[in-house]
């Protein structure tokens, strides 16, 4: 159930986030979601405006992130990513652990708020596997 898969993946620290370049290449990073995944399947993310994250996001907002537990739950998730600046957004899913990376905490300049709306979930638990359309 996609209540189930999002439980799983809030547990699972780090995911890949992948993106489209502007020439058609697939470029991936390491991003926290620092535990706040919705139980609709949104996910969300902190970077720098100046970014290739963003400007991949800016030109094509499809994107896919992928999950690896500890143990035998993997989870790819196939979205529509959208970028907030406004304060109240970005202050709503601040982490404290967030502070690392932006020393003025949500008030840091340039911070964008990456918010990833799943479309579609596919996931295997040990032998059993499955997807999960929103």
């Amino acid at each position: 159930s996609l209540p189930e898969l999002a439980e799983r993946m809030r547990d699972i620290d780090i995911a890949m986030l992948s993106t489209h370049t502007e020439n058609g290449q697939i470029a991936s990073r390491p991003m926290s979601n620092n535990r706040d995944v919705d139980y609709d399947g949104d996910s969300f993310y902190f970077t720098f405006d100046q970014s290739r994250t963003v400007s991949d996001i800016r030109n094509n907002p499809k994107v896919t992130l992928a999950f690896q537990s500890d143990d035998t739950f993997y989870a790819t998730v196939e979205g529509e990513a959208k970028l907030f600046t406004d304060q109240p957004t970005i202050q709503q899913h601040w982490q404290e652990s967030l502070n690392e990376w932006f020393p003025d905490g949500p008030e840091t300049e340039g911070v964008v708020m990456i918010q990833v709306n799943a479309r579609r979930i596919k996931y295997w638990d040990g032998l059993a596997a499955g997807e999960v359309k929103l």
